[in-house]
């Protein structure tokens, strides 16, 4: 779902030079591509369970290629079954060969406005590893118990042929759901959906709603920048890949091996500086209510909401990845889910899920864990920091590239925008039409206030945006 008043840039602009800027590799190497090839002709993993039957369906955004997941919630007495296929990668990638060590060089799929880097070449990623519909496709099928509340009762995982029915995009689904017409494969998801996240809040995860700028192509070389809105089925299709998650994790950290995605316990600074924010806005934070519960009750259409989420960025700083082998580790939750958590349900897009998989199948299967994944596991953290850190960059590059297009020939116009965080000679702002969140120069700006700024800077070489305040006061 995209907000409408989008502002479009120039023609003949693309996003190569970020792309040669933080070295993003063109293409794989020819070794790696002649793996993919050959591992069409020998699906590996051994007997798989024909689950062929089950009417599973995809929800991705529009046009995706790459599906790791496939989804069925069905009623079980007054509980749930959850049946979640993910893309089975150990089936295609052999351990240590050139596409192996090409996939954990690269660490996950980078996404681009013009393009994406794949992980993998797309002969196996947006081809016969990925979960098209009506296309027969080996994964690793998860089936998870819930009852009444959505608190898991039991679950078991497995290798399987499956066939996914339907390729489900969030905004039809959103509209079917509206109809009172949705998927049966998905009729019991917004029940359980609603159940896990009340659940989460309970657990302390926290969701930050914050404003998701999008980059789309519109007419011949030129890009929109628009806010996209998460529709609720976005929200209750994660709550399924978190579920599946947890029950990762508890697999593996039982086994005392494996691979966690872990965040410490957010810093008493940083939850401070929450109440400080909250109490500057106006927001009310009742007595003993934790951070999650303040920021799943805020309305995120409101700037004081803005200004909250932004300062709860600080509450998720230092996640990471926890590898262990033989002993539990120190560290073993994720402060930002409220449990432990492992990511296990998009391998297609990023290196670790195939290794925690592998851990998983081993494990519940009753036999010993690779000796290929064991070795593996001491550097996996370090390749996916480092690809989680580039991501990050050139996610940011991209998105400064689009703001300083759209606005370059409107430095000197004046523009409503909410105040997001506070320094003492300026701050962050966030700018609606068009959606631009850059540094703003005033003392006293109030956080979570509207206030009227002067765009000063829209340099598209240097990828810079900046405004200044207008006038004094808040705009009511």
């Amino acid at each position: 779902m995209v907000s409408a008043g989008c502002t479009t840039g120039g023609p003949g602009r693309d996003f190569a030079p970020i792309r040669t800027e933080f070295g993003l590799p063109e293409d794989f190497p020819s070794a790696a591509l002649v793996e993919a090839e050959q591992a069409l002709e020998q699906v590996r993993g051994g007997p798989r369970r024909d689950a062929t039957d089950l009417p599973l369906v995809t929800i991705d955004p529009p046009g995706s290629k790459d599906l790791d997941q496939a989804v069925l919630v069905q009623r079980r007495g007054t509980g749930f079954r959850v049946h979640y296929a993910i893309a089975d990668l150990g089936a295609f990638v052999l351990p240590g060969g050139a596409l192996d060590q090409e996939v954990r060089r690269r660490g996950q799929t980078m996404y681009l406005p013009d393009g994406t880097v794949p992980l993998h070449p797309t002969v196996l990623s947006e081809g016969a590893a990925s979960l098209l519909p009506e296309q027969v496709r080996p994964a690793v099928l998860w089936t998870v118990d819930c009852d009444a509340q959505g608190e898991v009762e039991r679950y078991e995982l497995g290798r399987a042929l499956v066939r996914s029915t339907a390729r489900l995009d969030y905004e039809s689904v959103q509209a079917s759901l509206l109809a009172g017409t949705p998927h049966p494969s998905i009729e019991q998801l917004p029940e359980l959906g609603r159940l896990r996240r009340a659940m989460a809040a309970e657990r302390g995860a926290v969701e930050l709603q914050l404003p998701e700028q999008q980059i789309t192509p519109f007419g011949d070389g030129e890009w929109t920048l628009t806010v996209r809105l998460r529709a609720d089925v976005e929200a209750w299709n994660a709550e399924v890949s978190l579920l599946t998650g947890m029950c990762a994790a508890q697999i593996m950290i039982s086994a005392r091996v494996g691979v966690l995605r872990t965040l410490p316990t957010a810093d008493p600074e940083a939850v401070a500086n929450l109440h400080r924010v909250a109490s500057a806005t106006g927001v009310d934070w009742p007595r003993d209510a934790s951070p999650a519960h303040v920021l799943a009750g805020l309305d995120p259409d409101r700037p004081e909401s803005l200004a909250l989420y932004v300062a709860a960025t600080r509450l998720l700083r230092g996640a990471g990845y926890t590898a262990f082998d033989g002993t539990e580790p120190a560290v073993t939750s994720h402060a930002g889910v409220g449990a432990p958590y492992a990511h296990v349900t998009a391998p297609l897009r990023r290196l670790v899920d195939r290794f925690g998989t592998e851990c998983c199948l081993a494990v519940t299967g009753g036999a010993e864990v690779p000796e290929w994944v064991r070795a593996a596991l001491p550097e996996l953290p370090g390749l996916m920091s480092a690809s989680d850190l580039l991501a990050g960059k050139v996610e940011r590059a991209c998105l400064d590239q689009a703001e300083a297009w759209v606005l370059a020939d409107r430095v000197g116009e004046e523009f409503d925008a909410v105040v997001l965080r506070a320094e003492a000679t300026g701050g962050e702002v966030f700018v609606a039409q068009p959606p631009v969140m850059a540094r703003c120069a005033g003392e006293g700006l109030p956080e979570g206030e509207r206030i009227r700024v002067r765009l000063v800077e829209a340099d598209v070489g240097r990828r810079k945006v900046s405004f200044d305040r207008v006038g004094g006061k808040e705009q009511k």
